[in-house]
């Protein structure tokens, strides 16, 4: 069962203690070695900057980490359910297999009822889980500077082409697309809300997205079009610094963003970007209101079109805008995200206050 997971704080000092109360109620995702645990797991303990808690082991598989070989926290999850026990098994007997329905079925499961246990256990379903096991796999993989064949064998793909396919379809490019000499460098951050793929060269961020964002295919490749010379895996101090400031963000500490920024869009885009990092955290605005203060009274569609152009989430916040009535509108990252964006931004604004 999830419950509001405590400070930062709290939850390290109790992953010191090993403490039992935690156990299956937080998990935590180490950045310098990209594993979750159980927070009684009994491996060496990282250091506190490198820890990002989550509730659910669905929400560590999501924000790119696997898990421990040592605690074995997707084991702890399942409980008593055979049939996900089952599936766990089979799915680290088989990592490189292409599950389907069809197997769920053949070993004698209910697909539907398999898919409601996982989503209950772990946020995602299992199907979901293998799919975002491999290609994380992949991509860590091409990152560390091995060939596409190795990547593809990491990833549990039979066929070159359907890796390539896969991998494309997530970020964009092929893996082959990809180049050492480039300036645009491509990396994951990790959040509590999901992986996020960001481009950056070596002095600005161009891109930051949910990795689960259908439209961020389309928007590397605009993005490519834009800045011809390719792209690249690297990680410059741009990516560092974006990724700590989002770390204090989603712990509740801070919504203040440096990192530079580069804005690939007309000059009304721009203009419309930067207004809405203009509004305060824990504040919101219609598209009506947003073309009121940028003295275009009437061009709330413009403005509409211009929020959705934005290629860097939560820096330039455009979740802060609702529709005329208060409602939640559009947003590329999923409105569950947006209503989780909204709600981090009031408590920050109201720990502020106090």
């Amino acid at each position: 069962m999830m419950f509001d997971l405590p400070d930062s704080e709290t939850l390290y000092a109790a992953l010191l203690a090993r403490d039992a109360a935690y156990d299956g109620r937080a998990y935590v995702g180490v950045t310098s070695t990209g594993i979750f645990c159980r927070l009684t797991c009994p491996a060496r303990k990282p250091k506190p900057e490198n820890c990002q808690f989550y509730a659910t082991p669905g929400a560590c598989i999501e924000a790119g980490f696997r898990a421990c070989k040592r605690c074995h926290p997707l084991d702890a999850a399942a409980g008593n359910d055979p049939a996900v026990r089952q599936l766990l098994a089979k799915l680290d007997e088989r990592p490189s297999y292409r599950w389907g329905e069809e197997d769920i079925a053949r070993m004698g499961l209910d697909p539907s009822t398999v898919r409601r246990a996982f989503k209950r256990q772990f946020g995602m379903t299992f199907l979901e889980m293998a799919r975002q096991r491999r290609l994380r796999e992949g991509f860590t993989t091409l990152s560390s500077g091995e060939p596409v064949i190795a990547a593809q064998i990491d990833a549990g793909f039979e066929s070159p082409s359907a890796f390539r396919a896969a991998f494309a379809k997530l970020v964009g490019v092929a893996p082959g697309g990809f180049r050492k000499d480039a300036q645009l460098l491509v990396d994951w951050i990790d959040t509590p809300l999901g992986a996020m793929v960001a481009v950056a060269c070596q002095h600005r961020l161009h891109l930051l997205e949910f990795a689960d964002r259908k439209a961020l295919p389309r928007e590397v490749a605009k993005l490519q079009k834009r800045q011809p010379g390719g792209l690249g895996f690297g990680r410059p101090a741009v990516i560092d610094q974006a990724a700590a400031e989002l770390n204090r963000y989603f712990a509740g500490e801070a919504a203040q963003f440096d990192t530079p920024l580069a804005y690939h869009g007309t000059v009304f885009e721009a203009e419309v970007w930067r207004a809405l990092r203009q509004i305060p955290a824990g504040e919101t605005r219609s598209y009506g209101q947003l073309a009121a203060d940028l003295g275009r009274p009437g061009s709330s569609r413009a403005v509409a079109r211009a929020n959705g152009a934005n290629q860097i989430a939560v820096m330039i916040p455009c979740h802060r805008v609702l529709g005329a009535d208060g409602t939640l509108t559009g947003y590329g990252g999923g409105l569950w995200r947006k209503q989780r964006l909204i709600e981090i931004e009031r408590a920050l604004s109201q720990t502020s206050a106090a």
